[in-house]
Protein backbone atom coordinates (compact mmCIF):
# COMPACT_ATOMS: atom_id res chain seq x y z
CA UNK A 1 0.00 0.00 0.00
CA UNK A 2 1.52 3.15 -1.07
CA UNK A 3 2.08 5.82 1.78
CA UNK A 4 -0.07 8.88 2.38
CA UNK A 5 -0.05 12.19 1.39
CA UNK A 6 -0.73 14.74 3.19
CA UNK A 7 -3.17 17.54 1.48
CA UNK A 8 -0.11 19.74 0.17
CA UNK A 9 1.80 16.64 -0.99
CA UNK A 10 -1.34 15.25 -2.86
CA UNK A 11 -2.23 19.11 -4.31
CA UNK A 12 1.48 18.69 -5.59
CA UNK A 13 1.23 15.68 -6.93
CA UNK A 14 -1.82 16.50 -9.15
CA UNK A 15 -0.07 19.34 -10.46
CA UNK A 16 2.65 16.61 -11.54
CA UNK A 17 0.11 14.61 -13.16
CA UNK A 18 -3.52 15.90 -13.94
CA UNK A 19 -2.50 19.69 -14.57
CA UNK A 20 0.28 18.26 -17.02
CA UNK A 21 -1.17 15.84 -18.97
CA UNK A 22 -1.47 16.46 -22.60
CA UNK A 23 -4.96 17.35 -23.14
CA UNK A 24 -4.92 19.73 -20.62
CA UNK A 25 -1.35 21.68 -21.38
CA UNK A 26 -0.70 20.58 -25.68
CA UNK A 27 -4.22 20.15 -27.10
CA UNK A 28 -3.30 20.17 -30.45
CA UNK A 29 -6.53 20.89 -31.94
CA UNK A 30 -7.36 23.67 -30.24
CA UNK A 31 -4.07 25.39 -30.87
CA UNK A 32 -4.59 24.72 -34.57
CA UNK A 33 -8.76 26.19 -34.20
CA UNK A 34 -7.63 29.02 -32.65
CA UNK A 35 -5.57 30.33 -35.28
CA UNK A 36 -7.13 28.55 -38.52
CA UNK A 37 -8.85 30.28 -40.96
CA UNK A 38 -11.49 28.12 -40.56
CA UNK A 39 -13.92 26.38 -43.76
CA UNK A 40 -17.43 25.83 -43.08
CA UNK A 41 -16.58 22.49 -43.67
CA UNK A 42 -14.77 21.89 -40.28
CA UNK A 43 -16.65 24.29 -38.30
CA UNK A 44 -19.48 21.71 -39.49
CA UNK A 45 -17.42 18.95 -38.72
CA UNK A 46 -16.31 20.28 -35.16
CA UNK A 47 -20.29 21.06 -34.39
CA UNK A 48 -21.72 17.99 -35.30
CA UNK A 49 -18.87 15.73 -33.06
CA UNK A 50 -19.37 18.41 -29.99
CA UNK A 51 -23.47 18.13 -30.34
CA UNK A 52 -22.49 14.69 -30.00
CA UNK A 53 -20.64 15.20 -26.55
CA UNK A 54 -22.48 17.71 -25.42
CA UNK A 55 -26.03 15.75 -25.58
CA UNK A 56 -24.60 12.45 -24.21
CA UNK A 57 -23.06 14.62 -21.76
CA UNK A 58 -26.77 14.22 -20.02
CA UNK A 59 -26.73 10.65 -19.77
CA UNK A 60 -23.39 10.75 -17.89
CA UNK A 61 -25.03 13.16 -15.48
CA UNK A 62 -28.10 11.39 -15.35
CA UNK A 63 -25.97 8.68 -14.06
CA UNK A 64 -24.15 10.45 -11.29
CA UNK A 65 -27.46 11.79 -9.98
CA UNK A 66 -28.38 8.10 -9.71
CA UNK A 67 -24.77 6.41 -8.15
CA UNK A 68 -24.41 9.30 -6.31
CA UNK A 69 -22.54 8.60 -2.76
CA UNK A 70 -24.89 11.12 -0.82
CA UNK A 71 -27.99 13.44 -1.09
CA UNK A 72 -25.50 17.13 -1.72
CA UNK A 73 -23.90 15.10 -4.79
CA UNK A 74 -26.98 14.36 -6.43
CA UNK A 75 -28.10 17.98 -6.21
CA UNK A 76 -24.70 19.49 -7.25
CA UNK A 77 -24.78 17.19 -10.10
CA UNK A 78 -29.04 17.91 -10.76
CA UNK A 79 -27.90 21.58 -11.00
CA UNK A 80 -25.55 20.86 -13.93
CA UNK A 81 -28.42 18.27 -15.49
CA UNK A 82 -31.61 20.93 -14.88
CA UNK A 83 -29.16 23.69 -16.41
CA UNK A 84 -27.88 21.61 -19.55
CA UNK A 85 -31.88 20.87 -20.58
CA UNK A 86 -33.05 24.26 -20.05
CA UNK A 87 -33.65 25.50 -16.84
CA UNK A 88 -32.00 29.08 -15.88
CA UNK A 89 -30.36 29.60 -13.20
CA UNK A 90 -32.07 31.83 -10.50
CA UNK A 91 -29.98 34.65 -10.19
CA UNK A 92 -31.20 37.29 -7.46
CA UNK A 93 -29.02 39.64 -8.89
CA UNK A 94 -30.46 41.87 -11.61
CA UNK A 95 -29.22 41.85 -14.58
CA UNK A 96 -29.04 43.94 -17.47
CA UNK A 97 -32.38 44.31 -19.14
CA UNK A 98 -32.26 42.61 -22.47
CA UNK A 99 -33.25 46.28 -23.97
CA UNK A 100 -30.27 47.48 -23.63
CA UNK A 101 -27.61 45.21 -24.83
CA UNK A 102 -26.92 45.33 -28.47
CA UNK A 103 -27.46 41.95 -30.52
CA UNK A 104 -23.48 41.36 -30.36
CA UNK A 105 -23.66 42.04 -26.71
CA UNK A 106 -26.24 39.38 -26.14
CA UNK A 107 -24.58 36.62 -28.24
CA UNK A 108 -21.16 37.52 -26.60
CA UNK A 109 -22.41 37.56 -22.59
CA UNK A 110 -25.73 35.86 -22.86
CA UNK A 111 -29.13 37.04 -23.23
CA UNK A 112 -30.02 38.19 -20.02
CA UNK A 113 -33.82 36.94 -20.66
CA UNK A 114 -32.98 33.27 -21.28
CA UNK A 115 -29.36 32.46 -19.48
CA UNK A 116 -27.14 33.40 -16.36
CA UNK A 117 -23.96 32.20 -14.94
CA UNK A 118 -24.79 32.38 -11.62
CA UNK A 119 -27.64 31.07 -9.39
CA UNK A 120 -28.88 27.43 -8.69
CA UNK A 121 -31.63 25.93 -10.77
CA UNK A 122 -33.79 25.72 -7.68
CA UNK A 123 -36.58 28.06 -8.55
CA UNK A 124 -35.39 28.47 -11.94
CA UNK A 125 -37.43 28.67 -14.76
CA UNK A 126 -37.73 26.21 -17.68
CA UNK A 127 -37.08 27.76 -21.51
CA UNK A 128 -36.68 25.32 -24.26
CA UNK A 129 -34.45 27.65 -25.96
CA UNK A 130 -32.10 28.01 -23.36
CA UNK A 131 -31.25 24.56 -23.40
CA UNK A 132 -27.72 23.81 -24.29
CA UNK A 133 -28.28 21.30 -27.26
CA UNK A 134 -30.74 23.94 -28.72
CA UNK A 135 -27.90 26.55 -28.48
CA UNK A 136 -25.92 24.47 -30.83
CA UNK A 137 -28.27 23.92 -33.36
CA UNK A 138 -28.61 27.62 -33.64
CA UNK A 139 -24.93 27.41 -33.90
CA UNK A 140 -25.07 24.43 -36.08
CA UNK A 141 -27.73 26.12 -38.68
CA UNK A 142 -25.62 29.09 -40.12
CA UNK A 143 -23.07 26.07 -41.46
CA UNK A 144 -25.64 24.00 -43.07
CA UNK A 145 -26.76 22.18 -40.02
CA UNK A 146 -30.38 20.69 -39.07
CA UNK A 147 -31.45 18.60 -36.01
CA UNK A 148 -31.26 15.42 -37.77
CA UNK A 149 -27.29 16.33 -38.10
CA UNK A 150 -26.43 16.72 -34.42
CA UNK A 151 -26.52 15.17 -31.86
CA UNK A 152 -27.28 11.49 -31.87
CA UNK A 153 -24.57 8.85 -31.13
CA UNK A 154 -25.23 7.58 -34.87
CA UNK A 155 -23.21 11.24 -35.69
CA UNK A 156 -20.20 10.47 -33.48
CA UNK A 157 -16.91 9.08 -34.60
CA UNK A 158 -15.49 6.10 -32.64
CA UNK A 159 -13.25 8.65 -31.03
CA UNK A 160 -16.32 11.26 -29.69
CA UNK A 161 -17.88 7.67 -29.00
CA UNK A 162 -15.00 6.23 -26.86
CA UNK A 163 -14.93 9.74 -24.84
CA UNK A 164 -18.35 9.92 -24.38
CA UNK A 165 -18.50 6.32 -23.12
CA UNK A 166 -15.84 7.05 -20.64
CA UNK A 167 -17.53 10.44 -19.45
CA UNK A 168 -20.19 7.30 -18.64
CA UNK A 169 -18.17 4.93 -16.70
CA UNK A 170 -15.83 7.47 -14.62
CA UNK A 171 -17.99 10.51 -14.14
CA UNK A 172 -21.23 8.27 -13.67
CA UNK A 173 -20.06 5.73 -11.46
CA UNK A 174 -21.05 4.58 -8.60
CA UNK A 175 -17.52 4.52 -6.75
CA UNK A 176 -16.68 7.53 -4.82
CA UNK A 177 -12.96 8.29 -5.89
CA UNK A 178 -14.04 7.29 -9.08
CA UNK A 179 -16.55 9.83 -9.67
CA UNK A 180 -14.59 12.28 -7.58
CA UNK A 181 -11.22 11.72 -9.52
CA UNK A 182 -12.92 11.78 -12.60
CA UNK A 183 -14.77 15.05 -11.76
CA UNK A 184 -12.04 16.58 -11.01
CA UNK A 185 -9.73 15.69 -14.34
CA UNK A 186 -12.76 17.11 -15.96
CA UNK A 187 -13.26 20.21 -14.29
CA UNK A 188 -9.69 21.18 -14.70
CA UNK A 189 -9.44 20.50 -18.36
CA UNK A 190 -12.30 22.58 -19.14
CA UNK A 191 -10.78 25.48 -17.30
CA UNK A 192 -7.19 25.19 -18.54
CA UNK A 193 -8.52 27.42 -21.71
CA UNK A 194 -9.82 25.10 -24.39
CA UNK A 195 -13.02 27.33 -24.69
CA UNK A 196 -10.66 30.27 -25.11
CA UNK A 197 -8.96 29.21 -28.02
CA UNK A 198 -11.88 27.64 -29.43
CA UNK A 199 -14.14 31.42 -29.23
CA UNK A 200 -10.80 32.86 -30.73
CA UNK A 201 -10.90 30.38 -33.99
CA UNK A 202 -14.94 31.30 -34.02
CA UNK A 203 -14.55 34.73 -33.05
CA UNK A 204 -12.22 34.63 -36.39
CA UNK A 205 -14.66 32.83 -38.87
CA UNK A 206 -17.86 35.12 -37.37
CA UNK A 207 -15.94 38.02 -38.47
CA UNK A 208 -14.43 36.84 -42.04
CA UNK A 209 -17.00 34.32 -43.54
CA UNK A 210 -20.05 33.55 -41.14
CA UNK A 211 -20.96 37.23 -39.16
CA UNK A 212 -24.44 35.44 -38.90
CA UNK A 213 -23.22 32.42 -36.08
CA UNK A 214 -24.10 32.66 -33.14
CA UNK A 215 -21.13 32.14 -30.29
CA UNK A 216 -22.96 32.38 -26.75
CA UNK A 217 -22.44 28.32 -26.22
CA UNK A 218 -19.03 28.88 -25.81
CA UNK A 219 -18.63 32.17 -24.31
CA UNK A 220 -21.46 31.01 -21.53
CA UNK A 221 -18.89 28.15 -20.89
CA UNK A 222 -16.14 29.74 -20.93
CA UNK A 223 -17.61 32.35 -18.11
CA UNK A 224 -18.50 29.16 -16.18
CA UNK A 225 -15.59 27.44 -15.87
CA UNK A 226 -13.80 30.75 -14.77
CA UNK A 227 -15.78 30.49 -11.99
CA UNK A 228 -15.57 27.08 -11.40
CA UNK A 229 -11.69 27.56 -11.38
CA UNK A 230 -11.47 29.59 -8.45
CA UNK A 231 -13.06 26.68 -6.16
CA UNK A 232 -11.23 23.59 -7.37
CA UNK A 233 -8.19 23.47 -4.85
CA UNK A 234 -11.26 24.46 -2.05
CA UNK A 235 -13.36 21.26 -3.23
CA UNK A 236 -10.46 19.35 -3.64
CA UNK A 237 -9.72 20.15 0.17
CA UNK A 238 -13.16 18.90 1.54
CA UNK A 239 -12.75 15.62 -0.58
CA UNK A 240 -9.39 15.09 0.89
CA UNK A 241 -10.95 14.98 4.72
CA UNK A 242 -13.64 12.16 3.85
CA UNK A 243 -13.31 8.90 5.20
CA UNK A 244 -13.76 6.91 1.96
CA UNK A 245 -11.42 8.80 -0.18
CA UNK A 246 -8.53 6.66 -1.40
CA UNK A 247 -5.76 8.78 -3.16
CA UNK A 248 -4.62 6.19 -5.94
CA UNK A 249 -7.85 5.15 -7.04
CA UNK A 250 -8.53 9.55 -7.43
CA UNK A 251 -5.44 9.78 -9.52
CA UNK A 252 -5.64 6.69 -11.45
CA UNK A 253 -9.76 7.66 -12.40
CA UNK A 254 -8.94 11.49 -13.38
CA UNK A 255 -5.69 10.26 -15.38
CA UNK A 256 -8.50 7.28 -17.43
CA UNK A 257 -10.85 10.43 -17.83
CA UNK A 258 -7.99 12.72 -19.04
CA UNK A 259 -7.05 9.96 -21.70
CA UNK A 260 -10.69 9.59 -23.06
CA UNK A 261 -11.06 13.39 -23.20
CA UNK A 262 -7.82 12.99 -25.44
CA UNK A 263 -9.01 10.90 -27.68
CA UNK A 264 -12.09 12.85 -28.15
CA UNK A 265 -9.91 15.85 -29.28
CA UNK A 266 -7.89 13.51 -31.61
CA UNK A 267 -10.24 12.49 -33.56
CA UNK A 268 -11.30 16.00 -34.18
CA UNK A 269 -7.85 16.24 -35.19
CA UNK A 270 -8.34 13.35 -37.90
CA UNK A 271 -11.55 14.45 -39.10
CA UNK A 272 -9.68 17.77 -39.42
CA UNK A 273 -6.56 16.08 -41.37
CA UNK A 274 -9.19 14.39 -43.70
CA UNK A 275 -11.33 17.48 -44.81
CA UNK A 276 -8.06 19.02 -45.77
CA UNK A 277 -6.72 16.14 -47.53
CA UNK A 278 -10.10 15.63 -49.51
CA UNK A 279 -10.00 19.61 -50.05
CA UNK A 280 -6.39 18.97 -51.79
CA UNK A 281 -7.07 15.91 -53.93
Amino acid sequence: MAEKLTFDQFKEKIENTFMQHPVVVDNKYCQWFRDADLTKEEVAAFAVQFSVFSNLFLLACLNRVINAGNLESARETKEILMNELGVIYNNKKAAAPAAEMSDADKDRDGDPAVVSTEGSVQGGTFRFQAAHFEWLLKFGAPVGLTFDDMGKRKHGTKETLHFCDELFRLFGADDYNAAQGSSFAIENWAAAGFWKDLIAGLENFKANKCPEIPLAFFTWHDKIEEQHKEHVWDELHEMFEEPEFNQEEFIRAGMEMLDGTQVFWDGLMKQRNEIAAKAQA
